[in-house]
């Protein structure tokens, strides 16, 4: 039975069933999508015979998936509790585990007819009659969502005007494309929008925007894994990551 489930989840996934001697497969946070999407064929040219896939989706999701058994050798969490968990079911080794990028939260509204959020407190304006959030449960930006409100004892009073995302680039798109008023997003998401939506201001009180990365304890490719997670290191890819507005960690 768990044959079969493990089989559905790597379909539905479109991993591969067996992975090539020279192939990983890398589950990353959907906000490093673009960025990452970019440094493949880099470390792919830097490495001969190299090949590597990303998976992209919510950290608590990818987390889900490894723990189902899927094929994966790198584990990339927009959030060091997502990660803690991961080590917590030692589903990742813990001694590659490191900091690789940070970002910083946003307030996003549509660039067009947006209401002009100034503070947090407008959020509870009638001009806001949706707000989109990550899904506390799975996706990390909607943990440092709720931090901030809390922080403000406006989380639960403004619950009836969530909208729930299952991404950050879900609650990217719901603002986008107007269905929400506000939004809060990571930095880096924001400027792949363009001119679709515009930063209300950058909301602090919660804890820093860290990005670990770790080897997957099941991966058949640890070395090349490793290799992976050292190349984000390399001048390539930290330009690759900085023009995307990730910073150093």
């Amino acid at each position: 039975m768990r044959r079969l489930r493990l089989l559905s989840l790597v379909v539905a996934l479109g991993l591969p069933l067996a992975a090539s001697a020279q192939q990983i497969t890398v589950s990353a946070a959907a906000s490093l999508t673009d960025a990452f999407k970019e440094i493949g064929p880099k470390f792919e040219a830097a490495k001969a015979g190299a090949s590597v896939r990303f998976n992209f989706a919510a950290s608590g999701v990818l987390l889900q998936q490894i723990g189902q058994g899927a094929p994966v050798d790198v584990f990339a969490s927009a959030d060091q509790e997502t990660m803690n968990r991961g080590a917590e079911q030692k589903l990742v080794d813990t001694a590659t585990r490191k900091d690789f990028v940070t970002n910083s939260l946003v307030l996003i509204e549509p660039a067009r007819e947006g209401v002009g959020l100034k503070s947090l407190q407008d959020l509870s304006g009638a001009g806001v009659r949706k707000i989109a959030v990550g899904k506390v449960a799975t996706v990390p930006v909607g943990r440092y969502t709720k931090q901030v409100l809390d922080n403000v004892n406006l989380w639960t009073a403004l619950e009836p005007k969530f909208v729930q995302a299952d991404s950050v680039r879900q609650v990217l798109d719901y603002v986008s494309r107007g269905e929400a008023e506000a939004g809060f997003v990571y930095r880096t998401d924001a400027a792949i929008a363009g001119d679709k939506v515009k930063i209300a201001f950058t909301p602090t009180g919660h804890t820093p925007v860290t990005y670990p990365i770790a080897v997957v304890a099941e991966s058949r490719q640890k070395a090349l894994a490793g290799d992976f997670i050292a190349f984000l290191s390399t001048p390539a890819a930290q330009e690759v990551l900085a023009r995307y507005g990730f910073g150093k960690p």
